[in-house]
């Protein structure tokens, strides 16, 4: 195993968490930029790659089956750099959207192998320490990413995108670093075994918090401008500190998991649900940042948990569908993000976003204590049945 495998794989991950909230600092100037187009459409400009990532996760799952997982990486790589970079040339919204939806065909046919070679190569508290080290390095290459897009916002509403050219670095690394590998093949006993219930349900978690966390992506600039609180440079390094959450208990998991055990996610959810409770009662920048800070730590334990767990419940032929199914539930999430978020806005008659993060902190306590009376019942079963 080579010394720049490790850097090489966690590089990959660090496309994908760039799919999106790399630009979310220059959502406010992207909207000034198209006066006239309706205000849930432009933060389609985040989310709308998540639409084709969905499809392109299960085609790249299909694609590891004919070529190997290397080729299938760079193919991924050379369409986000040309689509990532282009959309600053565009004109109008439409087109826009349409460099934004062939980002996610590059990230879908990417994401889900940024996960299984993790599962490929590394085994047991290895493999959780790696998938704890690729969120942690990725959310550091967000919060390089999303500053650089705030300075680059400064400049100009399409500037920021040129923080995708990142994706040539990691092309380069995986073509001289990533081993050329040969295309999965099945045995007679793999293709009895059927995917577990349970997987679906943990992608269905993995869509719900997703669906919350990406709130501050899609919602931070125009929360800073609707309290007058700051300005396009500070959403970005207000977002920032939702990678530097995640960065911090990713580097720490396996101690984490070690010491919490089966309590870690619903504490997760808990310091997320303070996290956005924060945000709501708070108009001082320091605050922010740590209500942020509580919501990027609590995604940071949750979705590299999910992915391990879903990968152990399942033959490794089968990984990379199952990555892809918990991929697309989780950019399904982030895309309904600003559509569920909004359409309660609405329906309530309450259109701040104080307000949808008020709602998110309330259902994230919900969930905290929910999960703690299902483990209490469980446990009393397990309890009575032993006696």
């Amino acid at each position: 195993m080579n010394k720049m495998l490790k850097p090489t794989i966690i590089s990959i991950a660090m496309a994908t968490v760039m799919a999106g909230a790399a630009i979310s600092p220059a959502l406010g100037l992207i909207a000034a930029n198209f006066p006239d187009t309706n205000p849930t459409l432009i933060k389609l400009v985040l989310t709308a790659p998540s639409l084709l990532i969905i499809p392109f996760s299960f085609i790249s799952s299909f694609l590891t089956k004919k070529i190997s997982k290397r080729s299938v990486v760079l193919i991924g790589l050379v369409i986000y750099i040309i689509s990532g970079v282009g959309a600053q040339f565009t004109t109008n919204i439409e087109t826009l959207l349409g460099f934004r939806f062939l980002l996610g065909a590059g990230v879908g046919l990417v994401m889900p192998l940024s996960f299984t070679l993790i599962s490929d190569y590394f085994q047991g508290r290895e493999q959780v320490k790696m998938m704890g080290y690729n969120t942690a390095f990725s959310n550091f290459g967000g919060i390089v990413t999303m500053l650089l897009a705030g300075y680059l916002a400064a400049i100009n509403w399409s500037a920021p995108f040129n923080v995708y050219w990142i994706g040539l670095i990691i092309f380069v690394l995986v073509f001289l670093y990533l081993p050329k590998d040969k295309p999965i093949t099945s045995t007679s006993d793999t293709a009895k075994t059927k995917i577990p219930l349970s997987v679906y349900g943990l992608a269905l978690a993995a869509c719900f918090i997703m669906l919350v966390y990406y709130a501050i992506a899609t919602n931070i600039a125009l929360y800073l401008e609707e309290g007058n609180i700051g300005s396009s440079k500070t959403a970005g390094f207000v977002v920032s500190f939702t990678t530097v959450g995640g960065m911090v208990t990713s580097m720490i998991l396996a101690h984490l998991e070690v010491l919490m055990k089966d309590y870690l996610i619903p504490i997760s959810l808990l310091v997320m649900g303070i996290g956005f409770t924060a945000l709501v009662f708070t108009h001082q920048i320091p605050v922010i940042l740590i209500g942020v800070f509580l919501i990027g730590f609590g995604q940071g334990v949750i979705f590299p948990l999910i992915n391990v767990k879903t990968l152990n419940k399942v033959d490794p032929y089968y990984s990379d569908r199952i990555i892809a199914i918990v991929s697309s539930m989780i950019y399904i999430g982030q895309f309904l993000s600003p559509i569920v978020l909004d359409t309660i806005s609405r329906i309530t008659g309450y259109e701040s976003i104080r307000f949808q993060y008020g709602v998110i902190a309330g259902r994230m306590i919900i969930a905290f204590f929910t999960m703690l009376v299902i483990k209490f019942i469980k446990q009393k079963k397990s309890v009575s049945e032993a006696a």
